[in-house]
C-alpha cells in the first residue's frame, strides 16, 4: 500500500513559514511512513530540490503558476508513482480533478476547515460534485464533520473525524528541568523577571479574536499590574507585512507599553520557546475555529489554556482539568476572569498543566494520528 499527498501548492513543504496545513503533512507524514512508502508532492521552490528524501518520506516539488497548472503537473507525477491512494489536502476541487484522471484510485480528501468548503472559494454544488468524487473525507473535529455534513448531507456516510496531533519531542513541559532553564533564559533576555506572561501564537487575524484579548488586558492589569500579554504572529504565514487590523492592534497595545509585546512572525520551530515562557495561553478565537493546534502545542507544554467554546476547541480543551473554556456571548465579562484566576494560582496553573500533557499523550500525537490513518486506510482498502 501506498499513499501520495497532495499538498495545496500554496506554500513549501516542509518549512518553517509554511501554514499549519503543511506542517500537519510533514508530521503525519512522517510517522505515516511507518506502515507504508509515502510521497509528498508540493510546490517548487528555488530554495528547495525538485526531489529528496527526508525523515523516509519522498518529496517531489513541481512549478506552481496556479491551482490549474499545479493540479496539471501533479496529476503527471501521480501517474509515474501509481499510489494505492491519493490523499489531497483542503482542496476539494482537486479530487474532482485526480478522478477523471485516476477513476479505480481510491482517493481521500483531507479538510482543515470550513474555508474552502465555503463561499467564495466553492459553491454548494460544486462541493456536493468534488466530496462524490472522493472514497473518504477526513475532518480534524467533530464540529468541522457536522459542518460538512450540512452543506453536503449526502457526504455523511463518508466522513471521518481523526483529531491532529503535536510532537511531544518538541513542545516539552515548561516545568520540567529543561523548560525551566529556557523558561529563565527568555524572561532574562526580555527583562521580564517576576512577571506573569499571558501568550498568545498564531495569525493576527479578526477571526483569531485578538482584539478581544486587548481589551481583557484592561482589566487584567487593574488587578495584575506585573502581567504582559506576548502576541507572537503576524497577518500571514512567513511575512510580516501589515494590514489594517494589525495597525488597529498596534494601536491598541501601544496605550499599555508596559504590558503588551508583539513578537512579528516566527518560525515554527523556534515557537516552543515562547510556551515555556507562559503562565497562560489565550485562544480566543471567534466562530469557525476547527481544532486549533496552538491549543495542544500549549498542553503538551504544560500550560493551562484559556479559550473560547468555539468550533472544535471544546473537543481538545477539558473544561476545568486542562484549562478554561469561555462563552463567546460572555467573552467580554469571562475572559479576564479566567486569565485573573489562573495567574494568581500557581499550583492550579500546575495541575492543569500536568493533566494537558497527560490528555496530550493519551489522545494528540502525531504517532496516533499516523497510525489512525493508516488503520483507515487499511479497511478501507480491504488490505
Amino acid at each position: 500500500m501506498r499513499v501520495v499527498i497532495v499538498t495545496p501548492g500554496s506554500f513549501p513543504i516542509p518549512s518553517g513559514k509554511s501554514s499549519s496545513v503543511e506542517q500537519v503533512v510533514q508530521k503525519t507524514a512522517e510517522k505515516l511512513v511507518t506502515f507504508m512508502p509515502v510521497c509528498v508532492l508540493g510546490r517548487r521552490t528555488k530554495y528547495q530540490p525538485r526531489s529528496e528524501m527526508r525523515e523516509g518520506c519522498t518529496y517531489i516539488r513541481v512549478p506552481y503558476g496556479g491551482s490549474r497548472s499545479y493540479i496539471s503537473a501533479v496529476s503527471r507525477k501521480i501517474a509515474m508513482r501509481k499510489p494505492s491512494v491519493i490523499q489531497v489536502e483542503n482542496r476539494p476541487h482537486f479530487v474532482l480533478y485526480l478522478r477523471k484522471r485516476f477513476p479505480r484510485c481510491f482517493i481521500s480528501l483531507v479538510l482543515h476547515s470550513k474555508i474552502f468548503i465555503s463561499l467564495p472559494y466553492i459553491s454548494q454544488k460544486y462541493l456536493k460534485a468534488c466530496l462524490a468524487a472522493a472514497d473518504v473525507v477526513i475532518v480534524n473535529s467533530d464540529y468541522l464533520k457536522q459542518a460538512v455534513q450540512a452543506k453536503v448531507p449526502s457526504a455523511a456516510h463518508k466522513i471521518v473525524t481523526q483529531h491532529l496531533g503535536v510532537d511531544v519531542t518538541k513542545f516539552t513541559s515548561r516545568w520540567s528541568p529543561e523548560g525551566n532553564e529556557s523558561r529563565t533564559q527568555m524572561l532574562q533576555k526580555l527583562g521580564y523577571e517576576n512577571r506573569k506572561i499571558i501568550l498568545f501564537v498564531g495569525r493576527l487575524i479578526p477571526r483569531k479574536g485578538v482584539h478581544h484579548l486587548l481589551k481583557a488586558m484592561k482589566t487584567v492589569i487593574q488587578t495584575e499590574p506585573n502581567a504582559v500579554l506576548i502576541l507572537v504572529g503576524g497577518a500571514f504565514y512567513g511575512s510580516r507585512r501589515s494590514t489594517a487590523y494589525v495597525k488597529r492592534l498596534y494601536r491598541e497595545g501601544s496605550k499599555m507599553p508596559q504590558n503588551v509585546k508583539f513578537v512579528p512572525y516566527t518560525s515554527h520551530a523556534d515557537i516552543p520557546k515562547w510556551y515555556h515562557l507562559a503562565d497562560v495561553v489565550a485562544v480566543p478565537s471567534e466562530e469557525g475555529e476547527a481544532f486549533g493546534l496552538v491549543n495542544i502545542e500549549a498542553m503538551a507544554s504544560g500550560v493551562p489554556v484559556v479559550a473560547t467554546n468555539s468550533g472544535g476547541i471544546g473537543e481538545v480543551i477539558k473544561n476545568g482539568t486542562v484549562g478554561c473554556l469561555v462563552d463567546l456571548g460572555k467573552i467580554e465579562s469571562d475572559l479576564p476572569l479566567y486569565l485573573l484566576r489562573l495567574l494568581a494560582d500557581e499550583e492550579l496553573r500546575r495541575a492543569m498543566g500536568e493533566q494537558g500533557i497527560q490528555r496530550v499523550d493519551q489522545l494528540f500525537t502525531w504517532d496516533k494520528a499516523a497510525e489512525m490513518r493508516y488503520e483507515l486506510y487499511k479497511h478501507k482498502l480491504g488490505r
